[in-house]
């Protein structure tokens, strides 16, 4: 590998040592050149008081084995730098994920790193300061208000702007434009109403013409025609976007494609066609950000016509996913009167008028800035301060209406040919939208489009329909809709309560003026601040306050009698059955159902005046007072129709003394814990089988449904391979059969990959499990993820193993530890050649990464499902009971799914490589049917899996062996 370039020699701005702290290691660089440093040495430059450069100031600390410390003056964090010098510029938030970003070549150890580290803010500074760098003199203004703020890199950047107006040849004089450069809403462009587009019509797509559109994009792509495999999957997806000949009754295609078909494109290639002849919109619904993110980087192959191409594909997420540019402003206006973190924002500001779309939650606004420094959570610009997740949107009322992020998706998704969502957003607002058609005039709702779907990742439709379609009454759930309706009741909450958002749109009217009364006075018996700690109290000690609070504490009670503690301690969570209540629980129940009815009632008074106001003024109502009138009513609605009518039926069936309760739902008890103890009671209802909403709702409305993934199918589940995938789809129900597609994999799966079951490893024993793991980890060296079905005994073997793979200069990261969100973990490992990664359900199924990156995944246990009170439900639904072991064939399912996912995410390209290990000796053999035809199961002791790793591996393309 070569060495990392030094920055441009005509850069002459003196930079202080870069400090670079791989797990196990450390090294400094600086003018003198670069070399390894102990950890007493490390933590010294770290903790100053001399400048130094970092990256990710959060997790050095952590390596460090030190508190994430409070933004200093003395530490430069190069990721900050990297957020002002290139916004929405996608960056792995380490030395080499900075390194690559700037197309250096990666940095292996310590000692490069830290090269790499300060050659990388060499060359941002330069970036800054050359004559073409966009909006010089808006940089500097912003950068005058940061270096204020004190932000460390203020001088600097200061230095490099001037520089470039001068080699522009202005003024560096007072260049700066007026105000803080904080006020990014000011800038940004509006958007503009257009006329509706209309019903889409139903002209079919054939076979043929989706095989011509296929290799049309393709070859937009720079790529040879498709494979024959690709083609006929297209071919066979085009059976989706026919005309359906009989309302309720959509064309439904359930189709596997094995890893490495081209499903993505297969698929969008009818979809853009359908769109294009129907003038309609195709939703691709996905299940995790990854795949969003991947579908709307090939969604631009569709063959486009001049700059209309974002107009064509859009990502849709929910509001609360995107920048709401008037809590930005109230937080901006905050932290300039010293109430806030002026540097933090001044950052999201800077991406906010660069970036794509105002999406926070895997858009390209980097997830991790917000964690750089362990400031207090009020003075850091988390996104949950800065996007909309209460549903106290003003509307048109807000002063950024008309430069708001949410309403340019919307519209923007009104007009697409392909609107790329996730399951969530698609089942919630279909939920939403048949509660909202209860009332008269509901309007146009954003599911009606919802005519032809794609649900890409098809094997996790029932776990989102278990989601969206579930009810849970818990204190925090309920002081959330206190609050959404009162508004913050103590000066260190913000917020907007129902007479701010309302108060002007009634008026003097009577009746809505005493129906909001009524509501805020209810809302005072619901949990306010602090309800966490009184329902913990118990309801003996004057603790709880209120019905819904009393009930809660008496919950708590019941769990505390019946429940056997998760991991054996109180303060690792706890349930039980709803059922038998305790006497003093069905009586509370009733009081808190009575305390819910009588917050319900105004509620829907209030909408029902709101429905009047659109129906009698109608004539005399601007977009602007109407858009406001909807989306009030579209909080109302969600809330007097959905949410508190779940509640109230769960706790009246529970207070009615029912012993067995309603066949299809399961209720139960739960106590959830946070940092080693209790935080929360709740109450919960799922429903046994979550597809007869889901069918209703989403599937049998539509017209075309296509479900894919590359693990639909089932070996033993059944006669029919497909029979699980169509119980758990909703598709089985339809009175007319989905059709089926099973495309295999074009990898030779038998010559790139190896199966092993280590047969002497102990289950229970943590010691023994990270031993084994890093002997795995170094015989690959790198490249390998640790699953684990425990967060506890992911932590514990963590602390076993980082020390000994970081002496071995292999960095280890993992989930629920290291200061990133899963996101910015698998970016890092996807970057990082040689790293580890530790992780749970959410790496196992979110992890693209193709090439030496991945090339050794292991399991710690068989994923069997959690064998909790829903799931024995599910199993006693869904078994196939014929005498060879019921149940068991359920769970079999589940886990085989699960390791078939998991192997799935190893071989991502036909020249990948990889190894899978199941440290499990317990695991049956059975549970590898869904792995691709020609995997062959070893079963060895670990000595020789280590052994058979290396040899399989073997050297790679630089010569090291693996």
């Amino acid at each position: 590998m070569s060495p990392v370039a030094a920055p441009p020699s005509s850069l002459v701005l003196d930079l202080p040592p870069a400090l670079a702290t791989p797990p196990g290691a450390g090294a400094v660089a600086d003018a003198e050149g670069a070399r390894a440093i102990g950890r007493g040495a490390a933590e010294g430059l770290f903790c100053g008081p001399a400048p130094v450069l970092v990256a990710h100031a959060g997790l050095t600390a952590r390596r460090l084995g030190l508190e994430a410390p409070p933004r200093a003056a003395h530490l430069l964090d190069v990721l900050e730098l990297f957020v002002f010098v290139r916004p929405a510029r996608f960056c792995a938030p380490t030395p080499t994920g900075l390194a690559i970003a700037l197309g250096l070549d990666e940095p292996v150890g310590a000692v490069a790193q830290a090269t790499a580290l300060r050659s990388v803010a060499g060359r941002l500074l330069a970036e800054l300061s050359a004559a073409d760098y966009p909006d010089l003199e808006a940089a500097l203004t912003l950068n005058g208000t940061l270096s204020r703020a004190g932000w460390s890199w203020g001088e600097r950047v200061d230095q490099a702007l001037r520089a470039g107006l001068v080699a522009a040849g202005r003024n560096p004089r007072d260049r700066r434009e007026p105000g803080t450069g904080l006020d990014v809403w000011n800038r940004l462009s509006e958007w503009e109403e257009v006329a509706p587009r209309g019903e889409a019509g139903s002209h079919p797509v054939d076979s043929e013409s989706a095989r011509i559109r296929l290799d049309h994009m393709l070859k937009g792509l720079g790529l040879d025609e498709a494979r024959p495999t690709q083609s006929d999957y297209a071919a066979e997806a085009a059976f989706a976007f026919s005309p359906r000949d009989q309302k309720d009754q959509p064309r439904a295609l359930l189709a596997e494609a094995g890893t490495g078909t081209g499903k993505t494109l297969g698929y969008l290639a009818p979809a853009g066609l359908w769109a294009e002849r129907n003038h309609g919109t195709v939703w691709v619904s996905t299940y995790t950000r990854a795949l969003q993110r991947q579908i709307a980087r090939e969604g631009l192959a569709l063959p486009d016509h001049p700059g209309q191409t974002r107009r064509r594909v859009v990502v849709r997420k929910g509001r609360e996913n995107y920048l709401c540019l008037l809590n930005l402003q109230e937080m901006v206006q905050q932290a300039q009167l010293g109430a806030g973190d002026v540097i933090g924002l001044g950052l999201v500001a800077r991406w906010a008028g660069a970036c794509a779309d105002g999406d926070m939650t895997g858009g390209d606004f980097p997830a991790w800035l917000p964690g750089l420094y362990a400031a207090p959570a009020a003075h850091q610009p988390w996104p949950a301060n800065l996007v909309d997740r209460r549903g106290e949107c003003i509307h048109a009322a807000c002063a950024h209406y008309r430069r708001c992020f949410v309403e340019k998706t919307v519209r923007a998704a009104r007009h697409a040919d392909v609107v790329i969502a996730n399951h969530a957003l698609v089942m919630v607002q279909a939920a939403f939208d048949g509660a909202r058609a209860a009332r008269p005039g509901a309007g146009d709702s954003e599911t009606a489009a919802l005519k032809r779907i794609v649900f890409d990742e098809g094997h996790h439709l029932f776990e989102a329909a278990d989601s969206a379609f579930s009810a849970s009454l818990s204190g925090q759930e309920a002081a959330e809709l206190r609050r959404w309706i009162r508004g913050p009741e103590t000066r260190a909450r913000r917020g907007r309560g129902l007479e701010q958002r309302l108060g002007d749109l009634i008026g003097d009217d009577g009746p809505a003026r005493k129906a909001l009364g009524d509501v805020l006075a209810a809302a005072s018996r619901l949990p306010g601040e602090g309800v966490q700690t009184r329902i913990l109290r118990g309801a003996d000690s004057g603790g709880p306050s209120g019905p819904v609070e009393q009930f809660l504490a008496i919950a708590l009670e019941q769990l505390r009698a019946r429940a056997d503690p998760r991991g054996g301690a109180e303060e690792q969570g706890m349930e039980c059955a709803a059922r038998p209540a305790i006497p003093e629980l069905a009586a509370a129940a009733a009081r808190a159902a009575e305390a819910l009815a009588a917050v319900e009632a105004p509620l829907l008074a209030l909408s029902r005046h709101l429905e009047d106001v659109l129906d009698e003024e109608a004539e005399t109502l601007d977009g602007g007072a109407r858009a406001r009138i909807e989306g009030a009513l579209r909080g109302l609605d969600r809330r007097a129709r959905m949410t508190l009518p779940s509640w109230r039926a769960m706790l009246t069936d529970l207070a009615s003394g029912d012993a067995a309760g309603d066949p299809e739902f399961v209720d139960w008890l739960a106590a959830e814990s946070a940092f080693g103890r209790l935080s929360d009671v709740s109450l919960r209802r799922h429903w046994v089988d979550p597809t007869q909403p889901l069918e209703a709702t989403v599937i049998r409305p539509s017209h075309g449904v296509l479900v894919t993934s590359a693990t639909l199918t089932d070996p033993d589940f059944g006669e029919d391979p497909f029979h699980l995938a169509r119980l758990r789809s909703a598709t089985g129900r339809l009175d007319m059969p989905a059709r089926t597609l099973k495309v295999e994999s074009p990898f030779d799966y038998a010559a790139q990959s190896k199966v092993i079951v280590v047969t002497d490893v102990p289950r229970d024993d943590p010691r023994r499990t990270a031993a084994a793991m890093r002997a795995l980890f170094l015989a690959s060296g790198g490249g390998a993820l640790g699953l684990f079905t425990a967060i506890r005994r992911l932590k514990a073997v963590y602390g076993l193993l980082g020390p000994e793979l970081g002496r071995a200069g292999l960095p280890l990261y993992a989930q629920h530890i290291d200061p990133l969100d899963v996101g910015a973990l698998v970016d890092v490992f996807r970057t990082e050649r040689d790293s580890c990664l530790l992780g749970t359900d959410a790496i196992r199924d979110g992890v693209d990464v193709p090439g030496r990156s991945l090339r050794l995944l292991v399991f710690d246990r068989v994923p069997w499902p959690r064998p909790d009170l829903l799931h024995r439900a599910r199993r006693e639904r869904f078994a196939r009971v014929d005498g060879s072991g019921g149940g068991r064939i359920y769970d079999d399912a589940l886990a085989r799914g699960r390791m078939a996912q998991a192997f799935g995410r190893l071989i991502r390209r036909a020249d990948d490589k990889g190894v899978f290990v199941m440290l499990d000796a317990a695991c049956p053999t059975r549970l590898f049917g869904g792995l691709p035809p020609g995997v062959e199961v070893e079963r060895m002791e670990l000595a020789e899996a280590v052994a058979t790793l290396s040899r399989f591996l073997g050297p790679d393309e630089h010569g090291t062996t693996a």
